[in-house]
């Protein structure tokens, strides 16, 4: 099988299930920006951090392709003609999130309590952790966007929101492991 098909060539793509739309459809940017995500990911778990941290990473780089798969597939064809879930194996499910908050909660238990916004930086590790988690707000924003236009699984915005909320705390513990300044943003008087 070729990369290419040349079936993009006019500026439409195929949703899975065969509908073509245009490539700037709201479901496209949605699931591209999971992908531009699920990269950066990548990017910060090829830096010299902990195994634990890296096998997290890896965990969600998986879920994150389901989520993809969720977001790349429209309502009108969630169902075969059978009847059959065209995507019964996948799913983000309620121990996913719960999984990254149990992460949260390990990482913060061994942090500084947060007395101010922090400006992201100190490390190019925490730098790229900071660029994954404003992707992981735009990911959401865009997931919750085509959910007021076509209903999604709501379990993927969920899904999504706290694992903002993960690389945030994963930007703070890597300051904390890697002795970087944490340099709090205290706003003009």
């Amino acid at each position: 099988m070729k990369i290419y098909t040349k079936t993009g060539d006019t500026g439409t793509t195929a949703l899975f299930g065969g509908t073509r739309v245009p490539k700037h459809h709201i479901r496209i940017e949605s699931y591209g920006t999971v992908d531009e995500l699920n990269s950066h990911i990548g990017l910060i778990r090829d830096q010299d951090i902990n195994t634990l941290y890296k096998n997290v990473l890896i965990e969600v780089q998986d879920r994150l392709f389901t989520v993809g798969a969720i977001l790349a597939t429209p309502p009108e064809k969630e169902v075969k003609k059978n009847g059959e879930k065209r995507l019964k194996n996948l799913g983000i499910l309620e121990t996913d999130i719960e999984f990254l908050e149990n992460e949260i909660d390990t990482m913060e238990a061994n942090l500084p309590p947060m007395t101010h916004f922090v400006l992201p930086g100190g490390h190019t590790t925490v730098s790229y952790c900071h660029i994954a988690r404003c992707v992981c707000r735009r990911a959401e924003r865009l997931a919750v966007h085509l959910h007021e236009l076509e209903p999604t699984d709501e379990q993927v915005i969920k899904y999504l929101n706290r694992l903002s909320d993960y690389l945030f705390v994963l930007a703070r513990k890597l300051s904390l492991d890697l002795n970087a300044d944490e340099v709090k943003w205290i706003p003009r008087k």
